[in-house]
């Protein structure tokens, strides 16, 4: 059964009444400060006449202006805040271009500036963006990764509430549209944001997304059941007041005050009622209903009693959802009667608290527990947190054709979601790379993969991707895998998918090759970290191979990682080093972890910390701390006045510091970088160290006129040989790099 909705207040010229339809809204929801929402709505109007003027008007052909009242509205019979009102507004101008998210912040702040943007990157998933490219991809495993991309998107509550708002705006919308659009529509919101209304609870919204969507889908069989449910609707109706009169009289004569409701059945529940049990629309039990709400948990059975006294109850049709809540937390009472005249009738029982419940769902919790959205607020952080676990999508809405198979997935938050070129949705680990995903597409496109685009920009192979982005691979004819991709320093793939396939690719190369490959790789790999010293039948005898070749080919093949061969050198050439690594000899800048704060004091050995009184921070706080005299270094909040005052006064006594434990061990390494001199290039190996948070201890550089080089030597810290590996790697991809080496002392340049 579609929601049917009150028409916007209008003035006499046709104009939305902008007065009227604030107080309206008003009514239901409070408004601190009602100027802002009405500066929104005026300023998506003028920015939609703006458009017409220009000729910008969207696709769809839609008001954006009154798309955005209509959300709007939905949200405050949600009981949803003030800002989530004037973000829904404003949604769609900013969707459509005609205005910027840097804009709404100046002009509306920046708590809705975050919704917008939250809902605009939700925006991005759509279930059928290219069917026709559909060949490769199975749809119902894509329905199932689009949602769990949902989930991971979601980092405010409010997010889902507005984006399912706007789902509803744009079903609504399609009634006059072509059938193509109707139906990708529908098949987004059926597959996709019903069943989300459904997790939140929120049952109003579910039944409107569903019955329309089944209007579009399944047109024939809606347009039967709404003409059985026609036909009989009179009677039905004059049916269900002599109930309700009767139960009411009954209810009063026990001391229950009661509201009573006739309830109308939705036609995608018939429908699905149907196929589910095999049966008729005559056999459907629920098509006369009535819905009892009482104000305690006790009235709920009494109230049971009486209709079971009252009329012969069916066998195997009652559900006591209170003693067993459903997964959504949806609870109330059931039970199917053979009602007056013989007629099947079908009767909940709930309190009114679980009827809101029921209605808003998640919406319901928080108005209860409040708006307080403040970044130190633990129970804004205890919505959000309840929020994920509601949506982790175990069981949905029974057996809908096998649908409910496709529903029971787990919200992974090791993973990250993204776009093919063609929009379909494929899942990868964290961290990674656009080698990996090749590979996750295909066996083939991985071996040809010769560079990337995300988001229409070239990328590095070794670029970490992050959800919601479009990743395209460019390919090559007759290219093969590289070498390089299985050295782990370099960082190119992530993936023990990736890393298999590439393995298995070299194995079927000829042993000749692989020897020869591995032989270039190790040596150039051991040069690189001065650690050529290494003699070979020590190291094939540590590493319980029976040859030179073997090793070559094992390493050439995949079949052994270069970075174990290359500690398994460090242990033979620098036996000292290995001994000071096991026994953990002091590092170069100790610590003292204080033993109340846990903070780590950033270059400086041997103090003392204890929390400030006055801000009382706690963990994940940003902080700073003071050098006090006699008592160690006091830790306060970043944004203590006490903090702001000494910084005024002091400042060359506060340091940094920051919260965990004591850094890991690390040691000086010297590295020589030789390159085509450049503007820049200092400045890029000084980032690159940043981006890896390596301490640099000193640097002398200079450029030789002859040959226009640069000659580039570094002390930096460094806590293992692999993570010297993978820097000199990256070092070496920088434009106009030569070589970039480890510095042995022995061997200075």
């Amino acid at each position: 059964m579609v929601q049917v909705r009150a028409e916007h207040p209008t003035n006499r010229d046709g104009s939305v009444n902008l007065d009227a339809w604030i107080t309206r809204i008003e009514a239901r929801v409070p408004l601190p400060t009602p100027a802002l929402l009405r500066d929104a709505c005026v300023w998506a109007e003028e920015l939609e006449q703006a458009a017409i003027a220009a000729e910008h008007i969207w696709a769809e052909g839609t008001s954006s202006y009154r798309t955005g009242l209509e959300m709007a509205e939905i949200l405050a019979d949600l009981k949803l805040d003030q800002e989530s009102l004037v973000a829904a507004v404003i949604y769609r101008a900013v969707r459509e271009g005609k205005t910027t998210l840097a804009a709404v912040e100046k002009r509306l702040g920046s708590a809705v500036a975050m919704l917008v943007d939250g809902v605009q990157r939700m925006a991005a998933i759509s279930v059928s963006q290219n069917p026709a490219k559909a060949t490769m991809f199975n749809p119902q495993s894509q329905v199932e990764t689009l949602r769990k991309m949902l989930v991971t998107m979601i980092d405010d509550v409010r997010v889902a509430l507005i984006k399912l708002a706007e789902r509803t705006c744009a079903i609504r919308a399609v009634k006059d549209a072509p059938d193509p659009k109707r139906y990708r529509v529908a098949r987004e919101v059926f597959d996709v944001y019903a069943p989300l209304a459904h997790r939140l609870g929120i049952g109003h919204i579910k039944w409107e997304l569903e019955d329309l969507s089944f209007r579009y889908l399944e047109p024939i069989q809606y347009k039967q059941i709404a003409k059985l449910l026609d036909e009989r609707r009179l009677d039905r109706q004059v049916y269900i007041e002599d109930v309700m009169a009767q139960l009411r009289s009954e209810l009063v004569d026990a001391g229950i005050h009661a509201d009573i409701t006739g309830r109308a059945k939705h036609i995608y529940s018939i429908w699905r009622k149907m196929q589910r049990k095999g049966i008729e629309f005559s056999q459907v039990y629920d098509v006369r209903a009535v819905r009892i709400l009482v104000p305690q948990v006790r009235d709920c059975y009494t109230a049971l009693g009486i209709v079971h006294s009252l009329w012969r109850h069916i066998p195997n049709e009652f559900d006591d959802y209170i003693a067993n809540p459903k997964e959504n937390g949806y609870r109330s009472l059931h039970t199917a009667v053979i009602g007056p005249e013989g007629k099947v009738l079908e009767v909940q029982i709930r309190t009114q608290a679980m009827h809101e419940e029921a209605e808003l769902g998640v919406c319901a919790h928080w108005r209860y527990k409040g708006t307080d959205v403040s970044a130190s607020s633990t129970a804004y952080e205890d919505k959000i947190a309840w929020l994920r676990q509601v949506l982790e999508w175990h069981e949905e809405m029974g057996d809908i054709g096998g649908l409910a198979d496709q529903l029971r997935v787990d919200f992974e938050p090791d993973r990250i979601y993204l776009f093919t070129p063609d929009g379909h949705v494929l899942d990868v680990p964290k961290g990674a790379t656009p080698l990996d995903f090749a590979y996750r597409v295909h066996t083939e496109i991985g071996h040809s993969c010769r560079g990337a685009k995300v988001n229409g920009r070239i990328v590095p192979l070794n670029y970490v991707l992050q959800t919601g982005e479009q990743v395209e691979i460019i390919t090559g004819k007759h290219s093969s895998p590289s070498r390089d991709w299985l050295n782990s320093n370099l960082g190119y793939v992530n993936t023990s998918r990736a890393r298999a396939k590439i393995q298995h690719w070299f194995k079927l190369q000829a042993r000749e090759q692989n020897v020869q490959a591995g032989k270039l790789m190790l040596e150039r790999e051991l040069t690189r970290l001065a650690l050529n010293g290494a003699d070979y039948a020590q190291l094939i005898d540590r590493l319980g191979i029976r040859s030179q070749e073997d090793l070559f080919a094992a390493v050439g093949s995949g079949d052994m990682r270069l970075a174990h061969v290359v500690n398994v050198a460090q242990q033979l050439v620098e036996p000292d080093r290995h001994t000071e690594q096991q026994l953990e000899l002091i590092p170069r800048r100790p610590s003292k972890t204080g033993r109340r704060s846990d903070v780590y004091i950033q270059g400086v050995g041997n103090l003392l910390t204890q929390l400030a009184g006055c801000c009382q921070p706690v963990p994940g706080d940003p902080i700073i701390g003071y050098i006090t005299l006699g008592r160690g270094v006091t830790v306060h909040r970043a944004d203590c006045a006490t903090a702001m005052q000494l910084q005024d006064r002091d400042s060359d006594r506060l340091i940094e510091v920051n919260w965990g434990g004591k850094p890991v061990q690390t040691y000086p390494v010297e590295i020589y970088i030789r390159a085509y001199d450049r503007a820049g290039l200092l400045r890029d190996v000084s980032q690159l160290l940043a981006n890896e948070k390596i301490n640099v201890l000193e640097v002398s550089t200079r450029t030789s006129r002859d040959d226009n080089c640069a000659s580039m030597l570094l002390t930096i810290e460094i806590p293992t040989l692999n993570l010297l590996g993978r820097l000199l790697g990256r070092i070496g991809q920088l434009p106009n790099i030569i070589e970039a080496r480890r510095n042995r002392q022995e061997n200075r340049a």
